[in-house]
Order: structure tokens, then sequence, then C-alpha cells
């Protein structure tokens, strides 16, 4: 079951047009959570098929309690060839990419609710608590702790010395990697009604670009937080407040001076990094989990789990795999010729990226994986929501 976070602020408004607005809004969400009236769109059962890929669990291991069943963005990080992880009640853990093998931990005795970003030395981490933690990535000692506005629902990025956090109030901070001192933030209001969850900013040359709940993708310069360009990628459409939810909470991806993003709701677009000109929309195609690319495709999972490619120079359909339709797939890795994903029973799933088709499927937890694969060489490494770390090949 997806997770709205409800911020009805507005329920002081008088009048009967109000009052239905905010009835068809409960209405919608409802529907939401069960899938309709009738709940007639289950997820689709796992149907046997010959797999035509091996697959192989390298090692698998427990970090805490993963996200403890709560909406977060507690992912993997790779760097210096360790994969760090964090959980909900504030364990932080490096393990050797090989072997698994535990290199060190922290408990950072905060309430974690997004991370861990790598910077040059540091792992960061932010909690419900409003505080930003960096650790030593060599030995997990902790360096410095800050105060932010509100909650951390973004990973951390770092980038030139500059850790730039996200919060759930549309502020974005920038803090100095180093020493914690705040640097600068620009704030945007947020809607009264949204999706749970913030998409990542990413840092394109010298910009910091970052989506908001109200559509909008703003870009700031990285060195003063000062504005740049701002541009619709999403437009509300519908009656009620819930078909009007345009959240852009996918982590925008960069590639040759293009900016893509997927919104709940709003498609998918391609954007001019210079200036923000939208330089095409595929309005059919809904996401609120995240995009991947190679060299010439874009791979994601739409709002009921489908998977799709599209090309990136138009954004057209080249396929769509609808076998995993409402599994609540994690955003796609690619690795090598496949497309990887995780789903809401703790399965991973190879597609080919060729027609979407199945190849291979292995179960390595009973919790949802939720995190984008991350795939270093040859091997896949998942993190599901329970906690479980895993590391998996397939040939």
């Amino acid at each position: 079951m997806r997770i709205i976070t409800l911020l009805l602020l507005s329920l002081s408004l008088v009048g009967c047009a109000a009052v239905d607005s905010v009835g068809e809004s409960i209405s919608g969400i409802s529907d939401y959570f069960s899938g309709g009236e009738d709940n007639a769109d289950p997820p689709s059962a796992l149907v046997d098929y010959a797999p035509e890929l091996k697959t192989d669990v390298l090692w698998k291991e427990s970090v805490g309690v993963g996200a403890d069943g709560q909406a977060l963005k507690l992912v993997a990080v790779i760097g210096n060839g360790k994969i760090m992880a964090a959980d909900r009640e504030g364990l932080v853990q490096a393990r050797d990419l090989r072997t698994g093998d535990l290199r060190w931990e922290a408990e950072t005795q905060a309430q974690l609710s997004a991370g861990p970003g790598l910077g040059a030395g540091t792992v960061i981490v932010g909690s419900s608590n409003a505080e930003v933690i960096a650790l030593n990535a060599e030995n997990g000692s902790v360096l410095w702790k800050a105060k932010v506005s509100s909650e951390v629902l973004a990973v951390p990025v770092v980038a030139n010395g500059v850790a730039v956090v996200r919060t759930t109030d549309g502020v974005v901070a920038a803090l100095n990697e180093k020493t914690g001192a705040k640097l600068w933030t620009y704030e945007v209001n947020v809607p009264a009604l949204s999706v749970r969850g913030i998409g990542r900013p990413v840092v394109v040359e010298d910009h910091v670009v970052a989506g908001y709940d109200n559509g909008k993708l703003i870009a700031l310069r990285l060195a003063d937080g000062k504005y740049v360009w701002e541009t619709s990628v999403a437009l509300p459409n519908g009656r009620s407040e819930v078909e009007r939810l345009v959240d852009v909470d996918v982590d925008p991806i960069t590639a040759g001076g293009v900016v893509y993003v997927a919104s709940y709701h709003g498609g998918v677009s391609a954007i001019s990094e210079l200036d923000g000109d939208v330089l095409w929309r595929n309005e059919a195609v809904s996401s609120y989990t995240g995009l991947s690319n190679d060299w010439r495709y874009l791979y994601l999972s739409d709002s009921e789990s489908n998977i799709w490619q599209l090309d990136q120079r138009s954004g057209s359909s080249l396929w769509k795999q609808k076998e995993l339709h409402q599994r609540r797939t994690s955003a796609p890795a690619v690795y090598d010729n496949t497309v990887v994903v995780g789903d809401f029973e703790g399965y991973v799933h190879w597609l080919s990226k060729s027609d979407g088709r199945q190849l291979a499927r292995i179960q390595v937890a009973d919790s949802p994986i939720t995190a984008r694969p991350v795939q270093v060489d040859s091997t896949i490494y998942v993190y599901a929501q329970d906690g479980t770390l895993a590391a998996l090949t397939a040939r």
C-alpha cells in the first residue's frame, strides 16, 4: 500500500465548494489506498517461466531494522570499495563490496530518514528530527551535526565541498561539507496535499536542480543559492485534490546537457540544463519511484509498476512490461543488457533491455525493495526495507 502524507492544513476553509473539494479528496485518497472501491486492481501474481539467466546471491547481511516499515529514503551508496547503508534507529554500516564483511558501524542516536549521501571522505545522513549528520567515510566517526528546518526526506548530495539537503517544508539548504556550517537556503511553498517523498537534487556543473510538489523544477547556483531558472514539468489536472497531485518526487538524472525527470500524475520530461526549456514531455507515463538511463534510452517504473523504455531524444515509448503490474516495483537499474527492479515481496527481477521480457528473478528479502538497485561491475546490490543488504549476480 502506497503511503501518502496528508497535510490538510486548509480545513478551515468555509463554503460548500470547499467542503465538497475536501470530501472528494478524502474519497480519492481512500480509493488510492485500496485500489478503488472494489479493489479491482491487485498486484499481479508471479507467473512461472523458463529463466534465461542464472542468478546467485554472493552475500547477504542485515543493517539493523532498515526503514522499519516507514516511507523513508534510506538507500545503499557505494564508494572506495565499500557499500554503506543506514537504518531508521540511527545505525550506519559500511561493508566490503566483495564479501559483505563489516568494515565499520556507527550509532548516530538519531531517527534517520534519508541517506547516506557520499562526499569526499564523508558519509552524510538526514533525520526526521531536522538534523544532518556527517561521518568519516573511513571509520564512521562523527565529524559534525547540523540543524535544518524540518525532516530530511531526500538523500543528501555532495559536490565541490557543499552538502545539499532537501527538507519536507520546501527548503533547499547548502552546508559546508567539512564543518556543517550553513552556506545558504532557498525555500518554496509546498502544497497542503502531497505524496510523501522528495526527489534528490542533482548538481549539474555549478547549478543545483531540484523538483517540487507543485510540479516545478528549479535551478539554483551551487555557490550562493541564487535563482537561475524554473520550469513547469507537470500541470495539475483533475477534479479532486488527489487527481491534481503533480509531485516531482523522482530523483532527476542528467545526460548530454539534459535533465530528465518524472512526476506523479505529470508525465516524464526532458529539460535543457542551460535554461530550463522543456525539450519534450510524455504525459502518458507517471512515476514516483525513479528513472535510470543508458547511452540512448530511459527506463522507469510507472505509478502502476509497469516498466517502460523511452527514447531519450523524443520520449516515445519503445516497450512496456506489464507483468509486474501493481507489484510496487522500485526504480530500475541498468545492468549489462538487462534492467533490474525490486518489488514489494522482496523479489529482484531481471528484464531484457531489448523488449522488456522477464529473464530471471530471485527473492532476497521478506519485505519490499523500494530503493533503486545499485550496479558495480558485474554485481547488483539491493537494500530492502527490513534492512537486508545483498549482493547478486546474473549470468
